[in-house]
């Protein structure tokens, strides 16, 4: 007993003394590493957060935010279960804004666009009540009852939302109810409110209801502008808007034309002579349609015969003429911004085309430089997209790059710990690369100068005795070359051809770069140094192990004298060379002073 006592305690001081001699060899390899690098920090593991603090449990037995609601109420929808509140209660509980945003309010477009519904009613159909005889004492309680539909929206505007709108006044967004509602007295849009809602249905009592008495309701057209805008900041095809807005200015010019047209056939006399009109069939219909040959200058009209009706037509046709063209240069130009892209695109690859028939470069490689063309617009929509975003301020450049590029670049390795402000600068450094199918990104051998982050498609890394093995196959998301970046001493050299596999949109970030942005964050920069060399150890560390065969030696190293050959020779010092290995010792001297 006394013995196995014994031997289990000497078993466990040896194995502490082991474990002190690793310890005290991990030690002094850290400060060698320290005093051949000074950059290298401590391998002290980050903090570990603080567990979240318990919820304190409620008296009843429950947690606080764990209390049964009884007024839950579900509302079914095909084969599921929806949890909603009673709309009443919704309604209820809704509260309107006191302050409104005229450029991000969807809720303010929404009215602008019940706004200029109104104002389109009062100007399409105020000439037609006027000129045509479809308001009668049978419906006239229809159409009034539209009209002052329409002035209660027109009354709502100016005393529930124009009061509220923001504005910038030295550079502040004002807020305040009693600035907002200050501004918007004194601007001319109010001037302008307050002149369409002139109270001039009065005099229908003296003259009965005549519709020209509501003209003033269409010089609410500010609306109808402020509306145009902010639909177009919200559309994503905005070009399509426009077009339909210019050919409704087409549209309107026609319609008031037919309805003047019709009040001279009405003055002169229906069917009075061949240039009136006749009073057969649709009336508007027919009247529009000799708009429409009077405005844009078809012809095959009949010829006007008295003096009104030719001072009539000659306006018609200098109308028409005028009208017409601005028409016609409105929708150039609406449809020359909408193809700017497309014409940008056309001419720079015509230009490329010219360039290379002029110096005679292959067909394979003009074909190449087409296709790159071709993708690069497709994929994109444009050719460079540093181009679009170099008008934005910094900070703006900086939000885009964070929710596009943000989730790629925080998974790669050797940034993470990293500063994130250093992270956030190297984003507006990325620069994005189109490759074609079988393009090298990089060859081996070569001096890395960047490192590379697939956005979209794949790389394949090759390698093996013929250079054209496929080692493995990168997808997006993926990071290569990041060592490169930061190696030096002849380290940043590729080492393996990489190759697009079909088309591959890559995110460039070039050393120079990086190199700017360190300077600004040392911490950061030995970070990545330290992480850099781990990396090429790892790398390096296979190799090693497995004591595969190095490059051949042309001179290759002499064996060293066996041990006890050496023994024997330094006990025939000591004999003071007699005997036959004293001799051999003797001439082993001479042959080395030869050499020498």
């Amino acid at each position: 007993r006394i013995g196995s006592a014994a031997s289990l305690s000497s078993a466990v001081i040896n194995g502490r003394l082991q474990e002190l001699v690793r310890l005290f060899k991990e030690r002094t390899e850290k400060v060698k590493e320290k005093l051949i690098d000074p950059d290298v920090t401590s391998d002290d593991e980050s903090p570990v957060a603080s567990p979240a603090a318990a919820p304190v449990p409620v008296p009843g037995g429950e947690l606080e935010g764990e209390k049964p609601s009884g007024d839950d109420h579900y509302c079914e929808m095909l084969c599921c279960t929806f949890k909603s509140r009673p709309w009443l209660d919704r309604l209820k509980s809704y509260q309107f804004p006191s302050s409104i945003d005229p450029l991000t309010n969807l809720m303010y477009v929404l009215w602008l666009f019940f706004v200029v519904m109104a104002w389109n009613w009062n100007c399409w159909l105020i000439p037609v009540r006027w000129a045509f005889p479809y308001q009668t004492p049978a419906n006239i309680h229809y159409w009034l009852l539209v009209d002052y539909l329409c002035d209660l929206i027109y009354l709502l505007d100016i005393l529930v939302f124009q009061t509220r709108l923001q504005f910038v006044q030295g550079g502040d967004i004002i807020t305040d109810k009693k600035a907002m509602k200050k501004n918007y007295l004194r601007s001319q849009r109010f001037k302008m409110d307050v002149l369409c809602l002139l109270p001039l249905d009065f005099f229908y009592f003296k003259v009965g209801v005549n519709p020209l008495l509501r003209f003033p309701r269409c010089l609410k057209y500010m609306a109808f502008f402020e509306f145009n805008n902010r639909l177009e900041a919200i559309l994503t095809k905005a070009y399509i808007y426009r077009v339909i807005r210019t050919t409704a200015y087409l549209l309107y010019s026609l319609h008031v034309n037919s309805c003047l047209y019709y009040w001279a056939s009405a003055y002169e006399g229906l069917g009075s002579t061949t240039w009136v009109y006749d009073g057969e069939g649709n009336s508007y219909i027919r009247c529009y349609y000799w708009a429409v040959k009077t405005l844009i200058t078809i012809g095959g009209l009949p010829d006007p015969k008295t003096l009104f009706e030719i001072v009539f037509q000659l306006l018609n046709y200098f109308t028409g003429v005028f009208a017409f063209s601005v028409m016609i240069g409105q929708m150039r130009d609406v449809v020359g911004a909408a193809t700017a892209g497309q014409t940008y695109y056309r001419s720079c690859m015509d230009s490329t085309i010219k360039y290379m028939n002029f110096y005679k470069i292959p067909k394979t490689v003009q074909n190449r430089v087409k296709t790159w063309y071709e993708y690069t617009w497709h994929s994109q929509g444009m050719l460079d997209e540093s181009e679009l975003l170099v008008q934005l301020p910094d900070k703006m450049r900086l939000d885009i790059a964070i929710d596009v590029n943000y989730n790629i670049v925080s998974k790669v390795a050797l940034f993470q710990g990293c500063d994130r402000q250093m992270i956030f600068d190297m984003l507006k450094r990325l620069r994005s690369v189109v490759y074609l199918p079988n393009d090298y990104v990089c060859k081996k051998g070569e001096i890395g100068r960047e490192m590379y982050i697939i956005q979209a498609g794949q790389v394949q890394v090759l390698g093996g005795p013929d250079g054209k093995s496929v080692l493995v196959t990168l997808k997006a998301g993926s990071v290569f070359g990041e060592i490169s970046l930061l190696a030096a001493g002849g380290g940043n050299r590729r080492t393996a051809n990489v190759v697009a596999h079909g088309f591959a949109n890559l995110f460039i970030l070039e050393k120079k770069d990086l190199n700017e942005i360190l300077v600004h964050y040392p911490e950061s920069q030995k970070l990545l140094r330290k992480k850099a060399k781990k990396m090429l150890k790892s790398n390096n560390k296979p190799k090693d192990e497995k004591g595969g065969p190095g490059d051949p030696l042309i001179i290759p190293p002499k064996a060293d004298t066996p041990k006890l050959f050496r023994a024997a020779l330094a006990a025939t010092g000591r004999m003071r060379g007699k005997g036959p290995l004293g001799r051999l010792r003797w001439r082993l001297k001479e042959l080395k002073a030869m050499q020498e």
